[in-house]
């Protein structure tokens, strides 16, 4: 899943004191520093705050976001919870304590908070509802995500395009068997529905499924013939299927339909390798390199493409370029 959104979550509370007590007069310059990532100073003053005597409303519910914002998600969780007990109309620690819940992998626990505050402040943030949707998925039920995501993007919620939503979801979450039972329920709603038949065989061919595979991406090119991706991923299974003749062509409709796509180029050089003709494998992951030179498996190919076509000290540099992304990528992670 894709944390950059919850991240954002506590900076968008911040700056919404709780309604149903006023702040203190320090509580809006304290919600500045945080804007300005002054975590510190801002945690100095709050604690001064949290030690009167009775507390200002607010202070936990900042105090937690200092520490959401610091992954501290125990020491978040805490907050949260005071600032709740102190005020339990307090919708934006209801909500973030929800948030927390789930950052901590207690999607249970998450739900009947992030179900509370849903329903009051989902329009001025959104994180939130996406959260409770991957929670009911995280949780099985599956219905309630669907119904959550359809209403966020404007489907019926019975519709095909609703159980093609919540399949990419599943997929997204690593649930490759609840995305194909949705995928094929929207199907069965819509048997022409576009993007279907593709999750479908991206999920065989994640499982190394090529026949499948190919049989899915093939019944996609029938209802969506204009879409390069398309034919990318049947030149993949099709290369994968030892197709190669087939593979080279499906990939070359995805060229002229995504002249800017890395990835029909890089598949591309990988068939005519396979099919002995170095020099025109050269022609296409050159084009590849040049948009995009940072990918390690350009460089591995056509390091194996100037090899076979005897020419050695080409192949050095790329097997040496390859080399360097790879330990760059490793030392990243």
């Amino acid at each position: 899943m894709n944390f950059v959104a919850l991240v954002l979550v506590p900076a968008t509370i911040a700056q919404q004191p709780a309604k149903s007590a006023a702040a203190p007069q320090q509580l809006p310059e304290i919600q500045q520093m945080l804007s300005r990532g002054q975590l510190k100073e801002a945690e100095s003053k709050l604690t001064a705050l949290a030690a009167q005597h009775p507390e200002p409303p607010g202070t936990e519910r900042l105090l937690g976001t200092i520490a959401y914002q610091r992954n501290d998600f125990a020491a978040a969780d805490a907050a949260f919870g005071r600032a709740i007990a102190q005020d339990r109309d307090d919708l934006q620690s209801v909500q973030m304590r929800g948030v927390t819940l789930y950052r901590m992998g207690k999607a249970a626990e998450a739900i009947p908070l992030l179900e509370r505050s849903n329903t009051t402040i989902a329009a001025a943030n959104s994180d939130s509802t996406y959260v409770l949707a991957v929670c009911y998925m995280d949780v099985k039920r599956y219905d309630d995500a669907r119904r959550i995501f359809a209403k966020q993007y404007k489907l019926p919620a019975n519709s095909p395009g609703a159980y093609l939503f919540l399949a990419r979801m599943l997929l997204r979450r690593n649930y490759p068997v609840e995305s194909a039972q949705m995928a094929e329920k929207a199907l069965a709603l819509d048997p022409r529905l576009p993007l279907a038949h593709l999750l479908l065989g991206q999920i065989a061919l994640s499982k190394s499924e090529q026949d499948e595979a190919v049989t899915q991406f093939e019944a996609e090119r029938k209802i969506n013939p204009m879409d390069g991706e398309v034919y990318e991923r049947l030149g993949d299974a099709y290369m994968r299927a030892s197709r190669l003749e087939e593979a080279q062509q499906a990939l070359d409709c995805a060229v002229l339909l995504e002249p800017n796509a890395t990835g029909p180029y890089i598949l591309l050089g990988q068939v005519l390798l396979k099919r002995e003709d170095p020099a025109t494998a050269l022609n296409y992951l050159v084009r590849a390199e040049k948009m995009d030179p940072g990918n390690h498996l350009t460089h591995l190919l056509l390091g194996q493409a100037y090899r076979a076509a005897g020419r050695k000290e080409d192949a050095t540099r790329e097997y040496k370029a390859a080399e360097a992304l790879n330990n760059s990528a490793g030392d990243q992670n």
